[in-house]
């Protein structure tokens, strides 16, 4: 993988597209060069499908990183240290929650160091009291779609106007 994949990859992930022209829009890189690096990324597993799903494990981000973060209690604290932890790099989702936990983040990295730099930044925001982080060990599920985790029926019964 070179630069140029990782720029296709980026393209792809933030807009949303897998169309060579349209890449080749948000990149500069020619057309006939997209099309090979996208059928190429394919065939390694990087790209898992049309809708430009990405293996994490292919990619080099297969440590994935859930941790719990306890921070001091002040008004407006979930959105200023929310939008703070939604900042560092790595961090991939960031939930605001009830219970004795107040967030709940969710990373995939390349390195163990990576994990210390995260838990560091975490840790350097002057609200949060301390952490909590999970090595995840093996991914039993991993849906994209949260549609796909409901039956047709269900779904109309509970989303359908009638």
């Amino acid at each position: 993988m070179d630069e140029k994949d990782i720029r296709i990859l980026k393209t792809v992930a933030a807009e949303g597209i897998t169309s060579p022209d349209r890449i080749q829009e948000h990149t500069g890189i020619p057309k006939s060069t997209v099309h090979y690096r996208l059928d190429q990324l394919r065939e390694r597993g990087v790209l898992e499908n049309d809708l430009g799903d990405m293996d994490l494990s292919e990619l080099g981000l297969d440590i994935t990183v859930i941790s719990e973060v306890y921070a001091e209690f002040d008004e407006g604290y979930h959105t200023i240290v929310g939008e703070k932890l939604s900042e560092i790099e790595g961090v991939n989702q960031v939930y605001f929650t009830m219970g004795d936990t107040d967030f709940i983040v969710v990373s995939h990295v390349t390195s163990r160091e990576m994990v210390e730099t995260l838990i560091e930044e975490y840790e350097a925001i002057d609200a949060i009291r301390r952490t909590s982080s999970r090595f995840v060990i093996a991914t039993v599920k991993r849906e994209p779609y949260p549609i796909n985790d409901f039956g047709t029926e269900a779904l109309v019964d509970t989303l359908v106007d009638e």
